[in-house]
């Protein structure tokens, strides 16, 4: 009976760390399973990594660069930022005026979001 391994969260490797072992696979001679064998790193990823370069480079068309990339993934944040504005706008708006708020304090005045 085989046991199936829970998959850990890997980060991702330095920008440098990646451009080096482009250079070395594209330079070197090396069979790239050997130079990603050498950098502890899986034959796929380096593949992975050098179909990226390509495109990033305009030498393949058949997907995103990493800009392109990029867009949806901010469009989503301010996106979700946005939302979370808005349900802090809506859940500041149901706090009581005149509440102590340090050391005694008595808050009389309700705090104003930017932009609101």
């Amino acid at each position: 009976m085989s046991r199936v391994r829970a998959s850990r969260p890997v980060q991702p490797a330095p920008e440098a760390f990646r451009a080096e072992a482009i250079r070395l696979a594209r330079g070197s001679g090396k069979p790239h399973r050997q130079i990603a064998e050498d950098l502890g790193i899986t034959g796929e990823t380096l593949r992975r990594w050098l179909k990226q370069a390509d495109r990033d480079e305009g030498k393949r068309s058949d997907g995103l660069t990493s800009d392109e990339q990029e867009e949806p993934r901010r469009r989503r944040a301010v996106r979700i930022l946005g939302e979370e504005r808005e349900i802090l706008k809506k859940a500041a708006a149901h706090l009581p005026l005149g509440r102590p708020t340090r050391r005694g304090e008595r808050g009389g005045e309700r705090v104003r979001v930017r932009g609101a």
